[in-house]
């Protein structure tokens, strides 16, 4: 059993512990309280002075999909040969050794949702994933756990440069609609053949969409302008899907269409250059407009455009243009963990929930702050 005292613990649950004690067995919290009695069999984390959170999460990233140090032997981010790759899972891409996971940890950043990059329309699985371990299969926390879809300027960039479809945003969306068209003719199929008991050729690509169109997992649409944005919205109410809106740059723009649609938000990355132009709006301005107008937010880094270990950086500068503290940390805590659906395992500190924890010696939205301890599962995995 490992302990924890002493430490200002922000639980993420709408209570907190100025001097609060966390118990840990087996890789889950059994007990969160103000005293917990000591035993001779517990290890002791002495956390005076420090704050205590839930495991950080980064809701949209490549981690371990592009790899540091490597250049290009190391990036497996966009299977660029076919605009339409929903079979492509993260899990196949994902290098748990990639050094960035390590930074990861010692940020107190304990899960991610990593997958492919947007250049295809339909890019493949995400995958939720721990930050500690060697094997992608045993760090998963869900998978598949969405969709990605691209609208905008990728796509239309990397075919038209093949001098195929997509070449425009109707091209773009046309394909989309196209597929999940078949998609829904294909799942109509395999029902009534199961239900005959008759035999049914099973179609890779098709069979990753069944999740989206059982609303089991949701699109997660790359959309970084206000009409793209509002295309994903129109895509995910004509097929009745749930739905992330990632990116959202000009979010701010169509604040009450975003609300209407009931999508969630993964903001970002804000903490980078201005590289195309429909990132011409980005501003963290975004998330206090979002936020305020009771948009479920996130913030993500987008690794590598913002290194991964900066996650709690970008929440402390979204404080920064207004967001408020609680906001802030929900943004990379609880909030994440609803979006991405495991908040019933992560993104608080709770009795039953796995003991991914974070230290700190202060406020982690803050540029001096160190990390002391991340624990990932109930075991260290980080210590200063």
């Amino acid at each position: 059993m490992l302990l924890i005292k002493n430490g200002k613990i922000v639980t993420m649950a709408g209570i907190n512990y100025e001097n609060g004690t966390i118990l840990i067995k087996n890789g889950k919290i059994i007990e969160v309280g103000e005293q917990i009695i000591e035993q001779d069999n517990m290890e002791i984390i002495d956390a005076k002075g420090g704050w205590v959170l839930p495991g950080l999460i980064d809701a949209h990233c490549h981690l371990g999909m592009i790899e540091e140090e490597i250049g290009a032997e190391g990036n497996d981010l966009n299977e660029m040969s076919d605009p339409l790759t929903p079979h492509l899972r993260a899990l196949d891409g994902i290098n748990p050794l990639d050094p960035a996971f390590r930074e990861a940890v010692k940020a107190g950043i304990t899960t991610v949702m990593s997958g492919p990059g947007s250049t295809n329309v339909i890019g493949g699985q995400f995958i939720v994933i721990k930050t500690k371990g060697v094997s992608a299969d045993e760090m998963a926390v869900m998978q598949p756990a969405a969709l990605k879809i691209a609208l905008g300027e990728n796509p239309k960039r990397i075919y038209k440069g093949k001098n195929k479809m997509p070449m425009t945003r109707m091209g773009t969306t046309a394909l989309l609609r196209e597929t999940l068209i078949k998609g829904l003719n294909y799942k109509t199929k395999k029902d009534r053949a199961q239900a005959k008991g008759d035999n049914f050729d099973l179609d890779i690509k098709m069979e990753a969409l069944i999740p989206v169109l059982e609303k089991k997992i949701p699109l997660k649409a790359h959309a970084h302008r206000a009409d793209d944005i509002l295309t994903a919205i129109r895509i995910a109410k004509e097929f009745d899907v749930s739905l992330t809106i990632d990116h959202c740059t000009d979010g701010n723009l169509i604040v009450e269409q975003i609300k209407s649609s009931g999508a969630p938000v993964i903001l970002g990355p804000s903490m980078t250059f201005r590289t195309k132009i429909e990132t011409k709006n980005k501003s963290f301005d975004t998330a206090v407009v979002l936020n305020n107008a009771g948009v479920k937010l996130a913030l993500m880094t987008d690794h590598p455009v913002t290194p991964i270990e900066y996650l709690p950086i970008c929440a402390g500068l979204a404080v920064k243009a207004g967001l408020s503290m609680e906001d802030g940390l929900k943004s990379i805590t609880i909030n994440a963990a609803e979006i991405l659906g495991v908040s019933n395992r992560i993104g608080s500190i709770e009795k039953g929930k796995d003991a991914d924890i974070a230290i700190y010696d202060g406020n982690p939205m803050e540029i001096f702050t160190n990390t002391l301890y991340t624990i990932i599962n109930g075991r260290i995995a980080y210590k200063k």
